[in-house]
């Protein structure tokens, strides 16, 4: 088994959901993180006064899935989720060696 972490635009998570749900796959947690990449810090302005915003918003999806199943969920992550601009994410993978499940009785 393979853990797959997409960190993607907030605006994409529901494209990322459908698509994974076309595929069979209808279980992930989902959490909003924060965090920065090539596009780096960048200036805003509210209320006349200007800000430097060091960490964008973004989500982070983690999917736990088969072996045989894994280039596919990321092709559909990354056709999903692509802007086109900086910042779309990133999918990392990893090895699963071990998981527990807790079952409520």
């Amino acid at each position: 088994m393979k853990k797959v972490e997409a960190v993607i635009q907030l605006s994409k998570l529901n494209e990322v959901q459908d698509a994974l749900e076309k595929i069979g796959i209808d279980g992930m947690t989902v959490c909003e993180v924060r965090g920065f990449g090539r596009q780096n810090r960048h200036k805003e302005t509210y209320r006349c006064k200007e800000y430097t915003i060091n960490f964008l918003p973004m989500m982070r999806v983690d999917l736990v899935v088969a072996d045989e199943n894994v280039e596919q969920v990321v092709k559909v992550i990354i056709q999903a989720a692509k802007t086109g601009s900086s910042g779309d994410g990133k999918v990392l993978i990893s090895d699963v060696n071990e998981a527990a499940c807790a079952l409520a009785i």
